[in-house]
């Protein structure tokens, strides 16, 4: 159903309208505005950038992003899925997370993490059903329009990267 490609500024365009719609949710960012496609490209590993496409269109994206630039952290990575507003609900973020996962390890990533809202319970789902576990909630970590948001940090040990 889903075609998995590599992300590529060819497909900015769709990926920064879904992220635009993740935004919109209030529940997938503290980001308010989305970034260029340069400082997008500069903010995120140079592989394991993942587009789902439907008839040639973009219906999720899903990318890592550095935790340090410290050499000791070098595979460990932050993961952003995004599926677009009309895709979701049919797997789509489970399947984009998976995949993900598999890049992950092939580019010698050992460890996967992500901050969620608790409310995004399809988020903390999807991530559970990948491998990934709850190491805790960061109380009050940052506010969002005024008002203190929580984040669940979750975290997924490759099993065959880094033992």
């Amino acid at each position: 159903m889903f075609l998995f490609q590599s992300l590529h500024i060819v497909h900015w365009p769709q990926v920064r309208a879904i992220y635009l719609e993740g935004i919109a949710t209030g529940q997938a960012t503290f980001q308010q505005s989305a970034p260029s496609w340069e400082e997008w490209d500069r903010g995120h590993l140079p592989h394991s950038r993942i587009v789902a496409l439907i008839d040639n269109k973009v219906a999720g994206w899903a990318a890592l992003s550095h935790v340090s630039t410290r050499p000791v952290y070098k595979g460990v990575a932050e993961v952003s899925v995004y599926v677009a507003e009309m895709y979701r609900g049919n797997g789509l973020g489970f399947q984009l997370l998976r995949q993900l996962v598999q890049e992950s390890e092939q580019n010698g990533i050992w460890t996967l993490q992500s901050s969620i809202f608790p409310e995004n319970t399809a988020s903390v789902r999807i991530h559970e059903q990948n491998g990934f576990r709850i190491m805790g909630r960061r109380e009050r970590i940052a506010q969002m329009n005024g008002i203190w948001r929580d984040t669940i940090i979750m975290e997924r040990r490759s099993k065959i990267v880094g033992n």
